[in-house]
């Protein structure tokens, strides 16, 4: 009893017993009437309960039974009122329906892109392994009052908070497709830099609409979350697969894989502050000087023996480097400086990341050389999603610290 005592709150009074009735229930907070005692963890949801108390989450209440006028005894009867009442404000989030939802918004990286082919159109048909990593930004969206408006706000300055933004596009795309009348303040603290070729913005696009569907009680299926936004990017429905797919089309044909990649294998993200632009990349591009390796050779390849440098294929390389000389330079340094110590080197979409996959370190001379004291630099490891479930920040510290540690060098 004791050593219970050290580790429990006890209640100051007792519950009486006796043959015939029971006197009365003490409270456990000692002031003559029962509250609540709300847990500040919850599983799921947000409730309207916002009660927050530190004292302890298992409760013992002493109560003496009286069988005989010589024979009291003395039992323990042990409740959980972080369970029972978390259970209750669960039930309320239920009937009162989501207010508030924090979700990870990952980038993805092109293991390997081919460009196959010009479209008619106008656009190209290219053939990718893109991969979900585990950086990313956070965004908080809260139901607005407003019922005419969005409101956006992010801790990065100079990117659009208007109709320009992938965001604002996917909840007017959600609200057109459905009727739904739900407005939201979003907050989005970005981790992922711009024009990296990432997707950044394409994965905030499906993860606003991931978002709307949830406040709607998850009145669409992902299958017409994923058609439906393609009309906003055509990466946009990659991010709804389960993080490791084949992608052709223009991007938007997506074949979910089993991850061919150990989800511990670690790489480094390195950007200039420089960006390349996609539209001056697909114009210097050339289809008679590009790689002539079959994509699904490639595939293959990954699936049996992961990743090496003669599989990490983008044919965007070449003429991204036309468009920005001093990230071929840069690539071709880390080859040299990383004396084996990365399985692979290679440029991520049309640019301007450089990944070097195998190691978390970059060379030392990021850290050296005057030039490249304004780099983007980023740990990462492959992720995936489960059935039902968004994308969630890794928790190991190998994976966690990645977005915290994401710096500009110097």
């Amino acid at each position: 009893m004791a050593a219970m005592a050290a580790s429990h709150f006890f209640c100051s009074r007792h519950i009486n017993y006796s043959s015939d009735s029971i006197s009365k229930f003490s409270n456990p907070l000692g002031d003559g009437s029962l509250r609540p005692y709300f847990s500040s963890h919850k599983s799921k949801g947000f409730s309207s309960f916002q009660t927050k108390c530190r004292n302890s989450r298992t409760h013992i209440v002493k109560a003496i039974s009286d069988s005989s006028k010589h024979d009291r005894k003395q039992v323990e009867l042990v409740y959980n009122l972080d369970e029972k009442l978390n259970r209750l404000a669960d039930e309320v989030d239920m009937n009162a329906g989501l207010s508030r939802l924090s979700l990870f918004s990952p980038c993805k990286i092109n293991v390997f892109l081919r460009i196959t082919s010009k479209r008619p159109d106008g656009f190209h048909d290219l053939a990718s392994l893109f991969h979900v990593i585990s950086l990313g930004d956070k965004i908080k969206f809260s139901l607005s009052p407003s019922k005419s408006k969005d409101r956006l706000s992010t801790n990065v300055p100079g990117i659009p908070l208007d109709e320009r933004n992938l965001i604002i596009k996917a909840l007017n795309l959600y609200r057109k497709k459905t009727g739904s009348d739900k407005f939201f303040w979003i907050h989005v603290d970005k981790r992922v830099p711009t024009g990296a070729g990432l997707g950044g913005g394409s994965s905030n696009a499906a993860t606003a609409l991931w978002a709307a569907n949830q406040f709607s009680g998850g009145v669409v299926t992902e299958k017409e979350l994923q058609e439906w936004s393609g009309e906003i990017g055509s990466d946009v429905p990659f991010f709804f697969s389960n993080g490791a797919a084949y992608c052709t089309g223009r991007g938007e044909i997506v074949q979910d894989i089993p991850s061919p990649l150990p989800f511990d294998l670690p790489m480094v993200l390195i950007k200039p502050p420089q960006a390349c632009s996609t539209a001056e990349v697909y114009k210097r591009f050339r289809l008679d000087v590009s790689s002539s390796i079959e994509p699904s050779t490639l595939l293959e390849k990954i699936s049996k023996n992961g990743i090496s440098q003669d599989v990490c294929v983008n044919d965007l390389e070449a003429p991204a480097f036309e468009v920005l000389p001093s990230l071929k330079r840069l690539k071709q340094r880390i080859l040299a400086a990383g004396r084996g110590k990365y399985d692979a080197v290679f440029m991520s979409g049309s640019g301007s990341t450089i990944v070097g996959v195998g190691s978390p370190d970059p060379p030392q001379f990021i850290y050296d050389d005057e030039d490249y004291k304004d780099v983007f630099l980023s740990e990462a490891t492959f992720i995936t999603r489960g059935d039902q479930q968004w994308y969630t920040e890794p928790s190991s510290s190998n994976a966690t610290s990645h977005a915290d540690k994401s710096s500009c060098v110097g």
